[in-house]
């Protein structure tokens, strides 16, 4: 008697062993990636599609901006996010005490300068209203741009740049969180931007921008970004490879994001 209770106890046991194997199996084929615009969201619903043929599920997971994309990452919530540059995650990393760390790069951005007043950068008033992002990875970017046009003197700052450094100017400056620069377009005589929010104005960059960002660096592409105890695991390392497939390439060079953005892979 006492045998057939300890067969039957170690074939529950290997049962319910192997179930738990299976469903441990499944639930690491699920990768959550967090992305909250265009055209983010869609290069994470291609890197699905490539990953489906392997049979990986990629949940992207919606948030309401980019901080929510960070503090769920950094909380292990998600394996990853999508919709950043390196130099804006680090900046959360020294805020937050985080573990954020860039992946792979993905696209370039191609930011600009919009005026709703002036057609050309040389009409603009002496005493015009720039509006800036105010987070200063961004601000930095943003008064590289305005130097190289030569509207402004940093007085030899470049990446930690902030307001503190432009030399004496008649320009008024206005700080604006990234998010809500379009809505200062209306107000300001010349606004910096993303194409990805300038887009809701009906406004592109090769054709509307009266600055355009010349460096030709990736120093800030949008990019993959994982946390340091999962960025070599079998997840993200299948994630990169879709994420950097042909399917996203040829997404990110169709006819209309290549007027907005470039691959950076």
């Amino acid at each position: 008697m006492f045998k057939k209770i300890l067969v039957s106890s170690l074939a529950l046991l290997v049962l319910t062993a192997c179930g738990a194997t299976a469903k441990d199996s499944k639930e690491d084929k699920v990768i959550k990636v967090a992305s909250h615009m265009e055209p983010m969201t869609t290069v994470v619903t291609i890197a699905g599609e490539v990953l489906a043929k392997d049979g990986y599920t990629v949940e992207l997971v919606p948030v309401s901006d980019n901080a929510a994309a960070n503090i769920a990452l950094n909380n292990k919530e998600i394996d990853a996010n999508f919709f950043q540059h390196v130099p804006f995650m680090t900046m959360f990393n020294t805020a937050n005490n985080g573990t954020l760390v860039g992946v792979q790069p993905i696209y370039d951005a191609i930011v600009g300068f919009y005026s709703k007043t002036a057609s050309d950068i040389k009409d603009l008033p002496t005493d015009a209203k720039i509006a800036i992002p105010n987070d200063q990875v961004n601000q930095a970017r943003a008064l590289m741009m305005l130097e190289a046009a030569g509207l402004i003197s940093l007085n030899g700052k470049t990446h930690d740049a902030t307001l503190k450094d432009v030399a004496a100017t008649s320009y008024q400056f206005v700080e604006v969180d990234l998010l809500t620069l379009t809505q200062a377009y209306d107000e300001v005589d010349l606004v910096y931007n993303y194409p990805t929010y300038i887009k809701a104005l009906g406004l592109t960059p090769k054709q509307d921008a009266l600055i355009l960002e010349t460096s030709g660096s990736t120093h800030y592409a949008i990019s993959l970004v994982a946390r340091e105890d999962n960025k070599d695991s079998e997840k993200i390392n299948k994630l990169k490879e879709a994420m950097t497939s042909k399917e996203v390439k040829d997404f990110l060079t169709n006819e209309e994001n290549s007027k907005t953005l470039a691959p950076a892979f």
